[in-house]
């Protein structure tokens, strides 16, 4: 199925930084807690993350990533999610998080 550049436009796909990393032992698979700044107009959201295979806390602190801010928030356990982080999933499921290559303001749109 082929979307059209409106349909592409609705997905709001924004640049964050990651302020803080926590463990999510009720996730039923291995994840990480996320709080996510996307700059002052659109603050701080949660997201939980199946990224433990390959990033360990520390290294995700202050990393900037690429999330979808615009879905419907899911209900994880007594976790809410407010937004999706992008990555590559490998056939093992292991995820490569997709990032910008130079440091840019949070909040900037992807497009």
């Amino acid at each position: 199925m082929n979307l059209t550049w409106q349909e592409f436009e609705k997905v709001e796909m924004r640049v964050g930084s990651i302020l803080e990393v926590n463990d999510f032992p009720e996730a039923r698979k291995p994840a990480f807690q996320l709080s996510i700044d996307f700059g002052a107009t659109i603050g701080i959201l949660k997201s939980s993350a199946q990224i433990t295979k390959r990033y360990s806390k520390e290294d995700l602190v202050n990393r900037q990533i690429v999330a979808v801010i615009n879905f419907h928030k899911k209900q994880i356990g007594k976790f809410m999610s407010e937004c999706l982080i992008l990555g590559a999933v490998g056939e093992d499921g292991d995820v490569i998080l997709l990032a910008p290559d130079f440091k840019i303001e949070n909040g900037l749109r992807i497009g």
